[in-house]
Protein backbone atom coordinates (compact mmCIF):
# COMPACT_ATOMS: atom_id res chain seq x y z
CA UNK A 1 0.00 0.00 0.00
CA UNK A 2 1.31 3.71 -0.79
CA UNK A 3 1.88 5.26 2.48
CA UNK A 4 3.05 8.95 0.88
CA UNK A 5 0.06 10.14 -1.28
CA UNK A 6 -0.10 12.85 -3.80
CA UNK A 7 -2.91 14.74 -5.17
CA UNK A 8 -3.72 16.81 -7.98
CA UNK A 9 -7.05 19.13 -8.98
CA UNK A 10 -9.05 20.45 -6.22
CA UNK A 11 -11.82 20.87 -7.86
CA UNK A 12 -15.60 20.65 -6.95
CA UNK A 13 -15.09 16.67 -6.70
CA UNK A 14 -11.18 16.61 -6.13
CA UNK A 15 -11.04 18.32 -2.86
CA UNK A 16 -13.38 16.48 -1.04
CA UNK A 17 -12.14 13.15 -2.79
CA UNK A 18 -8.35 14.49 -0.89
CA UNK A 19 -10.34 15.61 1.98
CA UNK A 20 -10.83 11.85 2.75
CA UNK A 21 -8.09 10.89 1.65
CA UNK A 22 -5.93 13.49 4.10
CA UNK A 23 -8.23 12.02 6.97
CA UNK A 24 -6.28 8.66 6.40
CA UNK A 25 -3.02 9.23 4.29
CA UNK A 26 0.27 11.36 4.47
CA UNK A 27 -1.05 13.59 1.71
CA UNK A 28 0.26 16.16 -0.06
CA UNK A 29 -1.67 18.33 -2.58
CA UNK A 30 -1.26 20.50 -5.51
CA UNK A 31 -3.57 22.89 -7.26
CA UNK A 32 -3.73 26.59 -9.13
CA UNK A 33 -6.09 27.97 -6.98
CA UNK A 34 -4.96 28.47 -3.57
CA UNK A 35 -8.74 28.58 -1.74
CA UNK A 36 -9.27 24.88 -2.01
CA UNK A 37 -4.97 24.46 -0.84
CA UNK A 38 -6.20 26.46 2.18
CA UNK A 39 -8.65 24.05 2.90
CA UNK A 40 -6.31 21.05 2.29
CA UNK A 41 -3.71 22.79 4.33
CA UNK A 42 -6.00 22.53 7.03
CA UNK A 43 -6.93 19.52 6.65
CA UNK A 44 -3.48 18.21 7.83
CA UNK A 45 -2.55 18.05 3.71
CA UNK A 46 1.10 19.14 3.02
CA UNK A 47 1.35 21.81 -0.14
CA UNK A 48 3.57 20.71 -2.94
CA UNK A 49 5.89 23.68 -4.46
CA UNK A 50 4.50 22.47 -7.94
CA UNK A 51 4.14 19.21 -9.87
CA UNK A 52 7.47 17.68 -9.71
CA UNK A 53 7.42 18.41 -5.72
CA UNK A 54 4.61 16.45 -5.38
CA UNK A 55 5.67 13.87 -7.67
CA UNK A 56 9.05 13.39 -6.81
CA UNK A 57 7.60 12.68 -2.27
CA UNK A 58 4.77 10.36 -3.70
CA UNK A 59 4.40 6.52 -3.63
CA UNK A 60 1.17 7.76 -5.30
CA UNK A 61 -0.46 10.36 -7.37
CA UNK A 62 -3.97 10.68 -8.13
CA UNK A 63 -5.09 13.75 -10.73
CA UNK A 64 -8.13 15.05 -11.24
CA UNK A 65 -8.30 17.61 -13.49
CA UNK A 66 -11.44 19.11 -16.49
CA UNK A 67 -10.06 17.32 -19.80
CA UNK A 68 -7.52 15.34 -21.79
CA UNK A 69 -5.35 18.66 -22.68
CA UNK A 70 -4.67 19.05 -18.51
CA UNK A 71 -3.96 15.60 -18.03
CA UNK A 72 -1.24 15.38 -20.28
CA UNK A 73 -0.30 18.88 -18.74
CA UNK A 74 -0.32 17.57 -15.73
CA UNK A 75 1.85 14.28 -16.40
CA UNK A 76 4.30 15.27 -18.92
CA UNK A 77 7.14 17.31 -20.15
CA UNK A 78 9.86 17.65 -17.56
CA UNK A 79 8.22 19.43 -14.79
CA UNK A 80 5.28 16.96 -15.11
CA UNK A 81 4.39 14.01 -12.34
CA UNK A 82 5.96 10.78 -14.55
CA UNK A 83 9.46 12.69 -14.95
CA UNK A 84 9.67 13.10 -11.30
CA UNK A 85 8.09 10.10 -9.42
CA UNK A 86 9.69 7.29 -8.12
CA UNK A 87 10.29 3.86 -9.44
CA UNK A 88 7.44 1.27 -9.35
CA UNK A 89 4.79 4.35 -7.98
CA UNK A 90 1.02 4.61 -8.98
CA UNK A 91 -0.31 7.14 -10.96
CA UNK A 92 -4.15 7.46 -10.76
CA UNK A 93 -6.03 8.95 -13.83
CA UNK A 94 -9.45 10.25 -12.22
CA UNK A 95 -10.28 12.79 -15.06
CA UNK A 96 -12.89 12.11 -17.92
CA UNK A 97 -10.56 11.57 -20.19
CA UNK A 98 -10.07 9.69 -24.10
CA UNK A 99 -8.73 6.01 -24.13
CA UNK A 100 -5.95 7.09 -25.94
CA UNK A 101 -4.36 9.46 -23.31
CA UNK A 102 -4.43 6.88 -21.03
CA UNK A 103 -2.33 4.57 -23.26
CA UNK A 104 -0.07 7.07 -24.30
CA UNK A 105 0.71 8.12 -20.77
CA UNK A 106 0.73 4.64 -20.12
CA UNK A 107 3.47 4.20 -22.78
CA UNK A 108 5.42 7.14 -21.45
CA UNK A 109 5.10 5.94 -17.72
CA UNK A 110 6.81 2.78 -18.41
CA UNK A 111 10.22 3.82 -19.50
CA UNK A 112 10.24 4.67 -16.18
CA UNK A 113 8.85 2.12 -14.66
CA UNK A 114 5.80 4.00 -13.32
CA UNK A 115 2.61 2.28 -13.11
CA UNK A 116 -0.65 3.91 -14.55
CA UNK A 117 -4.51 2.69 -13.90
CA UNK A 118 -7.19 5.17 -14.92
CA UNK A 119 -9.91 5.35 -12.54
CA UNK A 120 -12.99 7.86 -13.45
CA UNK A 121 -15.37 8.36 -11.04
CA UNK A 122 -18.98 9.04 -11.14
CA UNK A 123 -21.20 10.46 -8.42
CA UNK A 124 -20.00 13.97 -8.63
CA UNK A 125 -19.73 16.17 -5.79
CA UNK A 126 -22.29 14.56 -3.52
CA UNK A 127 -20.87 11.59 -4.03
CA UNK A 128 -17.15 12.48 -3.26
CA UNK A 129 -18.76 14.19 -0.11
CA UNK A 130 -20.98 11.27 0.96
CA UNK A 131 -17.43 9.04 0.35
CA UNK A 132 -20.51 6.93 -2.09
CA UNK A 133 -17.89 7.73 -5.87
CA UNK A 134 -18.32 4.65 -7.68
CA UNK A 135 -14.32 4.44 -9.16
CA UNK A 136 -13.83 2.16 -12.78
CA UNK A 137 -10.77 1.01 -12.67
CA UNK A 138 -8.61 0.00 -15.32
CA UNK A 139 -5.05 -1.40 -14.97
CA UNK A 140 -3.13 -4.89 -13.72
CA UNK A 141 -4.66 -6.59 -10.26
CA UNK A 142 -2.12 -6.52 -8.73
CA UNK A 143 -1.21 -2.72 -8.83
CA UNK A 144 -5.39 -1.74 -8.15
CA UNK A 145 -4.88 -3.98 -5.00
CA UNK A 146 -2.37 -1.75 -3.68
CA UNK A 147 -4.02 1.64 -3.94
CA UNK A 148 -7.51 0.42 -3.72
CA UNK A 149 -7.19 1.34 -0.17
CA UNK A 150 -7.18 4.83 -1.10
CA UNK A 151 -10.20 4.86 -3.50
CA UNK A 152 -12.01 3.77 -0.53
CA UNK A 153 -11.60 6.56 1.39
CA UNK A 154 -14.13 8.25 -1.28
CA UNK A 155 -15.80 5.22 -2.58
CA UNK A 156 -17.92 2.51 -1.70
CA UNK A 157 -17.78 0.68 -5.34
CA UNK A 158 -14.46 -0.25 -6.71
CA UNK A 159 -15.32 -1.95 -10.41
CA UNK A 160 -12.34 -3.62 -11.85
CA UNK A 161 -13.27 -2.49 -15.80
CA UNK A 162 -10.07 -4.90 -16.86
CA UNK A 163 -7.17 -3.23 -18.44
CA UNK A 164 -5.55 -0.20 -18.52
CA UNK A 165 -7.84 2.23 -20.11
CA UNK A 166 -10.92 0.35 -19.80
CA UNK A 167 -11.74 2.54 -16.89
CA UNK A 168 -12.42 5.37 -19.13
CA UNK A 169 -14.00 3.40 -21.84
CA UNK A 170 -16.73 2.88 -18.65
CA UNK A 171 -16.77 6.31 -17.64
CA UNK A 172 -18.02 7.48 -21.20
CA UNK A 173 -20.49 4.97 -21.72
CA UNK A 174 -21.32 5.73 -18.31
CA UNK A 175 -21.86 9.89 -19.33
CA UNK A 176 -23.43 8.80 -22.36
CA UNK A 177 -26.33 7.36 -20.90
CA UNK A 178 -26.57 9.78 -17.99
CA UNK A 179 -27.08 12.73 -20.74
CA UNK A 180 -29.08 10.58 -22.62
CA UNK A 181 -31.39 9.96 -19.98
CA UNK A 182 -31.24 13.85 -19.06
CA UNK A 183 -32.69 14.79 -22.69
CA UNK A 184 -35.21 12.15 -22.34
CA UNK A 185 -36.41 13.30 -18.66
CA UNK A 186 -36.81 16.50 -20.43
CA UNK A 187 -38.34 15.96 -23.28
CA UNK A 188 -41.09 14.33 -21.53
CA UNK A 189 -41.28 16.89 -19.30
CA UNK A 190 -42.32 19.22 -21.70
CA UNK A 191 -44.40 17.02 -24.02
CA UNK A 192 -46.47 16.46 -20.25
CA UNK A 193 -46.52 20.20 -19.93
CA UNK A 194 -47.65 21.07 -23.41
CA UNK A 195 -50.28 18.41 -23.20
CA UNK A 196 -51.87 19.74 -19.83
CA UNK A 197 -50.39 16.98 -17.79
CA UNK A 198 -49.36 17.23 -14.33
CA UNK A 199 -45.21 16.65 -13.90
CA UNK A 200 -45.71 15.06 -11.00
CA UNK A 201 -48.49 12.75 -12.39
CA UNK A 202 -45.95 11.78 -15.34
CA UNK A 203 -42.86 11.39 -12.40
CA UNK A 204 -45.11 8.66 -10.41
CA UNK A 205 -45.69 6.59 -13.49
CA UNK A 206 -42.07 6.77 -14.60
CA UNK A 207 -40.32 6.27 -11.27
CA UNK A 208 -42.56 3.17 -10.72
CA UNK A 209 -40.72 1.57 -13.64
CA UNK A 210 -37.34 2.54 -12.79
CA UNK A 211 -37.31 4.79 -15.76
CA UNK A 212 -37.13 8.20 -13.80
CA UNK A 213 -34.08 8.48 -11.81
CA UNK A 214 -32.86 10.97 -8.82
CA UNK A 215 -30.75 12.47 -10.90
CA UNK A 216 -33.53 12.66 -13.54
CA UNK A 217 -35.44 15.03 -10.89
CA UNK A 218 -32.06 16.79 -10.68
CA UNK A 219 -31.67 18.37 -13.97
CA UNK A 220 -35.60 19.32 -13.97
CA UNK A 221 -35.09 21.37 -10.68
CA UNK A 222 -32.06 22.93 -12.36
CA UNK A 223 -33.88 23.70 -15.61
CA UNK A 224 -36.92 25.06 -13.55
CA UNK A 225 -34.51 27.36 -11.36
CA UNK A 226 -33.32 28.57 -14.57
CA UNK A 227 -36.62 30.44 -15.38
CA UNK A 228 -36.23 32.63 -12.93
CA UNK A 229 -32.83 32.69 -11.58
CA UNK A 230 -30.75 35.54 -13.50
CA UNK A 231 -27.60 35.54 -10.50
CA UNK A 232 -25.10 35.79 -12.99
CA UNK A 233 -23.08 33.55 -11.29
CA UNK A 234 -25.85 30.78 -10.98
CA UNK A 235 -25.79 31.21 -15.04
CA UNK A 236 -22.66 30.86 -15.46
CA UNK A 237 -22.37 27.41 -13.74
CA UNK A 238 -25.46 26.20 -16.07
CA UNK A 239 -22.99 27.25 -19.09
CA UNK A 240 -20.09 25.67 -17.27
CA UNK A 241 -22.29 22.34 -16.71
CA UNK A 242 -22.74 22.54 -20.59
CA UNK A 243 -19.58 22.85 -21.67
CA UNK A 244 -18.81 19.76 -19.60
CA UNK A 245 -21.05 17.95 -21.13
CA UNK A 246 -20.67 18.96 -24.52
CA UNK A 247 -16.53 18.16 -23.46
CA UNK A 248 -17.56 14.41 -22.65
CA UNK A 249 -20.01 13.67 -25.47
CA UNK A 250 -17.38 15.03 -27.87
CA UNK A 251 -14.42 12.80 -26.53
CA UNK A 252 -17.36 9.34 -26.62
CA UNK A 253 -17.85 10.82 -30.02
CA UNK A 254 -14.66 10.81 -31.03
CA UNK A 255 -13.42 7.51 -29.08
CA UNK A 256 -16.44 5.61 -31.41
CA UNK A 257 -15.57 6.84 -34.82
CA UNK A 258 -12.18 5.37 -33.77
CA UNK A 259 -13.33 2.31 -32.82
CA UNK A 260 -15.73 2.19 -36.45
CA UNK A 261 -18.85 2.85 -34.37
CA UNK A 262 -21.76 5.21 -35.22
CA UNK A 263 -23.81 6.59 -32.21
CA UNK A 264 -26.20 8.67 -34.31
CA UNK A 265 -28.48 9.48 -30.86
CA UNK A 266 -25.00 10.64 -29.21
CA UNK A 267 -24.53 13.04 -31.98
CA UNK A 268 -27.41 14.67 -31.77
CA UNK A 269 -27.40 14.98 -27.61
CA UNK A 270 -24.63 16.26 -27.87
CA UNK A 271 -26.23 19.02 -29.30
CA UNK A 272 -28.98 19.85 -27.40
CA UNK A 273 -27.34 20.11 -24.16
CA UNK A 274 -27.94 24.10 -23.76
CA UNK A 275 -31.71 22.97 -23.91
CA UNK A 276 -31.12 20.16 -21.48
CA UNK A 277 -29.42 22.54 -18.77
CA UNK A 278 -32.27 25.45 -19.80
CA UNK A 279 -30.12 27.67 -21.90
CA UNK A 280 -32.24 27.55 -24.81
CA UNK A 281 -30.85 30.68 -25.78
CA UNK A 282 -27.37 29.31 -26.49
CA UNK A 283 -27.39 28.34 -30.19
CA UNK A 284 -26.69 24.58 -30.73
CA UNK A 285 -22.83 23.03 -31.46
CA UNK A 286 -22.03 22.19 -34.54
CA UNK A 287 -21.69 18.62 -35.28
Amino acid sequence: MAEKVGFVGLGNIGKPMALHIASVFDLMVFDVAPEPLAVLEKAGAAIAKNLADLGARSEFVGVCVRDDAQVESVALGGSGLIANMPPDSVLSIHSTVHPKTITKIQALAQERNIHVIDAPITGGAPGANAKALCYMVGGPDEIIDRVQAIFETSGNRIVRAGETGKGAVAKLCNNLMTYMGFLSAVEASMLAQKAGLDELKMREVTESNGNFTPQMGLILALRKAAETNKDPGFLQNLQAFVELAEKDLGVTLDYAREIGLPLPGTEVCRTLMALVYGLQERQPIDL
